[in-house]
């Protein structure tokens, strides 16, 4: 448990207005900008509330799963739209036609095997992934084939065709305890995404991955993969236990199964981006974006993946409110539609801005799970680096103080946009447990700790609030030039 710092709002006094800090009729006075008295005090005021950890237990207690399509997803967008109306802020919802796949019935066992005693098969627990085709009703049987790597999976092409694959790509636990969770699973969810779209193309009947996590407490793990349309056949994630068990059957002779995947892709549904301004002064037209992703998988309530971006974004709103501070740029909060299995929501924005992403100052995504926060990544220039020295020293007594500079984070819904020259940013935060939740039905509201949900608050509001002040150019991100 972490001591919470103290200190009182600043308010904008009478004395102080009369010294001149009105500004043109009908507009909002600013508080100060980055000066360190402004910056301690939206960090204090965002480590004092329970807000953001309220919402939170909103959107997962209340709604549940909000895979993009569902009435999860749509229910979603009208709670945060509401409540960010009720902040005061500008509420926007952008249209987003985003796919509408769901599951349907899942079962798999492993029915022959050497040294099967008569009338015993082998329960395999998985899940399908998303847009995955389907068995015929009654299910297919087909012998099973187990690669490590999608280049084993080329290697072995000839005995491929009529097989179920099972792409069996460890997740390094080691690598993620030691800041590394990123990189791992990257490595997961390549084979993940391209793995059964690969199998498909070499004429495999159904596609397995090993689900890609850290807990071996015999959950699987969903996520999208990479599927043609017309070569949508049957795919699903198995648990790390069930690999395992595959890998050690397949050792003493063939191995058959029985797969059942009954999952179907429905016409794709309107849906929308949140789109919700917090209005700046005298560089209004200057954008500040700060965001998370709104929907999730349907095993669970998404409470790390992505709700607790979604409700830290909207805290940032929330913490100025209560300083009535009003920053130069517009600070705008974004709940992302469709990042899990589309990237619609992102595209939609990028698309709707790409003529003028001058405009767009700085964009913040929040999408690694609340863990606590160490510091920020940021993909800006090595002579910006020094720029953030203020914001550093703010951080530096909540422990959240280490900047970490990339030529490109390739977050999922700011990729375009940094691409594009935009500099991103995203809380650099302990993940070493995020995988143990990550895409399964225990990313639950209890997994969440309300301190750290609190110090990412902290980070975001701070950050958003920096970046909103701060006089001139940051650089744009560095593969335009810098």
């Amino acid at each position: 448990m972490h001591s919470i710092l103290t200190g009182a709002p600043l308010r904008r006094s009478a004395l102080s207005l009369a010294l001149g800090c009105i500004v043109s009729a009908g507009a909002i006075a600013a508080a100060p900008g980055n000066t360190p008295q402004a910056l301690a005090q939206v960090r204090d005021t965002a480590l004092q509330s329970d807000w953001a950890y309220a919402r939170l237990a909103d959107m997962t207690d209340l709604i549940g799963p909000r895979l993009s399509g569902s009435a999860g997803a749509a229910a979603a967008v009208r709670q945060v739209a509401e409540t960010m109306r009720q902040l005061g802020a500008t509420v926007t919802l952008q249209p987003v036609k985003v796919p509408h796949w769901v599951r349907g019935v899942e079962t798999a066992e492993i029915v022959d095997y050497a040294g099967r005693p008569q009338g015993v098969s082998q329960r395999v627990v998985l899940t399908a992934l998303g847009g995955s085709g389907a068995t015929p009703a009654a299910g297919l049987t087909a012998p099973v084939i187990i690669v490590k790597s999608l280049e084993e999976l080329k290697a072995r092409a000839a005995q491929v065709k009529g097989a179920i694959v099972l792409i069996d790509t460890p997740f390094d636990q080691e690598m993620a305890e030691r800041g590394l969770a990123g990189v791992t699973y990257g490595q997961g969810s390549r084979s993940r995404f391209l793995g059964p779209k690969a199998a498909a193309d070499l004429g495999a009947a159904a596609a397995l991955v090993r689900s890609v996590g850290g807990a071996d407490f015999r959950i699987p793990h969903a996520g999208a993969t990479g599927l043609d349309e017309n070569k949508r056949i049957p795919a699903a994630a198995v648990t790390v236990e069930d690999a395992l068990l595959m890998g050690r059957l397949a050792a003493r002779g063939p191995i058959k199964m029985h797969l059942t995947l009954t999952p179907q892709n429905l016409p794709e549904a309107d849906s929308y981006n949140v789109i919700a301004d917090w209005p700046g002064t005298d560089k209004a037209d200057e954008v500040v974006v700060v965001s998370g992703h709104l929907d999730s998988w349907d095993l669970a309530t998404g409470a790390h993946d992505d709700g607790a971006g979604v409700v830290a974004a909207m805290g940032v709103v929330e913490t100025l409110k209560k300083l009535d501070y009003r920053p130069r740029r517009t600070i705008r909060v974004i709940a992302w539609m469709n990042e899990e299995n589309g990237g619609r929501g992102g595209q939609a924005y990028f698309e709707a801005h790409k003529q003028a992403l001058g405009k767009q100052y700085a964009a913040i995504e929040m999408d690694s799970g609340a863990g606590r926060p160490f510091g920020i990544l940021a993909s800006v220039g090595p002579k910006s680096e020094k720029l953030f020295a203020p914001l550093r020293a703010a951080l530096l007594p909540m422990g959240a103080h280490a900047f970490t500079r990339r030529d490109a984070l390739g977050t999922g819904d700011l990729h375009r946009l940094e691409t594009g020259g935009v500099p991103s940013f995203e809380p650099l935060v302990d993940s070493h447990s995020y995988f143990h939740y990550h895409h399964t039905a225990a990313d639950t509201l209890d997994k969440v700790d309300p301190d750290n949900l609190k110090r990412n608050v902290a980070l975001m509001s701070s950050l958003a609030w920096f970046l909103a002040n701060i006089d001139g150019e940051i650089g744009r991100a560095p593969e335009q030039g810098e």
